[in-house]
């Protein structure tokens, strides 16, 4: 069973409807895709699955439990003069399930300390946010949802303004909680990425979705007479509506 689910969802912003009749279902130990043009809904969409927006029709059905549920954001909602290291972000991943303010105990300290390692960051534990690069603040961020062992996580624009290596990483890391078996839900608009990432992708197009194979999205890219990095916005020809 599909742990995060659409049901004929319907959403707006200002009292103008963005998405609407979007079913659906994420698939568990996976990487979803979610592609579309600027304005297509991607945000809106991922406010309604973190239970931030609520719909105007239809409903999310998500078993997740909300301190298993993460959210990545572009690295420009970030407020880089609040004074906090890289450790105490990584560490703030405990607070959905151990409290905001209970002290951290050894074995938080250990798991800590090993996803600082894995993703390359161990000399930069005491670095202030604001003094990273956007690699390393990347990783940061990514480190503190592996501490938060997060079986939901969305991620907008994951691999924007980040350097090659820490783009290898990253991919690396998120294949491997998709392997054990978290949900993943990526904002993409890179064509080499989508290729690479995502096993299923979600195309937002015209206040409509439909879900769509990699594959047939890089068959239909592939048949344009110039091609660009970038994503197509239109839906393929063999695109399945419905669920995935």
């Amino acid at each position: 069973m599909a742990r995060l689910k659409l049901h004929d969802l319907q959403l707006a912003r200002g009292g103008q409807t963005v998405l609407e009749h979007l079913d659906g279902r994420f698939q568990d130990g996976a990487v979803t895709a979610l592609i579309g043009a600027n304005g297509a809904g991607k945000s809106t969409l991922i406010s309604a699955i973190m239970g931030m927006l609520t719909p105007v029709a239809g409903r999310v059905e998500c078993a997740v439990p909300r301190e298993r549920c993460a959210w990545l954001p572009q690295q420009l909602a970030l407020d880089l003069t609040f004074p906090m290291s890289v450790e105490e972000l990584i560490m703030s991943g405990t607070w959905p399930s151990h409290g905001a303010f209970k002290g951290y105990c050894g074995p938080h300290y250990r798991r800590g300390r090993e996803i600082m390692a894995r993703l390359g960051i161990s000399h930069l534990a005491h670095r202030q946010l604001g003094e990273l690069s956007g690699g390393q603040r990347q990783r940061a961020l990514l480190g503190r949802t592996l501490m938060q062992e997060a079986e939901l996580l969305l991620l907008d624009e994951p691999f924007a303004n980040v350097d090659i290596e820490t783009v290898e990483v990253l991919m690396e890391v998120l294949r491997d909680m998709a392997r054990e078996g978290a949900t993943l839900i990526v904002v993409l608009h890179d064509m080499e990425q989508l290729a690479r990432l995502a096993d299923d992708v979600l195309l937002l197009a015209g206040g409509h979705g439909r879900w769509v194979s990699p594959e047939a999205l890089l068959e239909h890219h592939t048949g344009q007479a110039t091609r660009a990095p970038r994503l197509p916005f239109d839906f393929p020809e063999d695109s399945h509506a419905g669920t995935a």
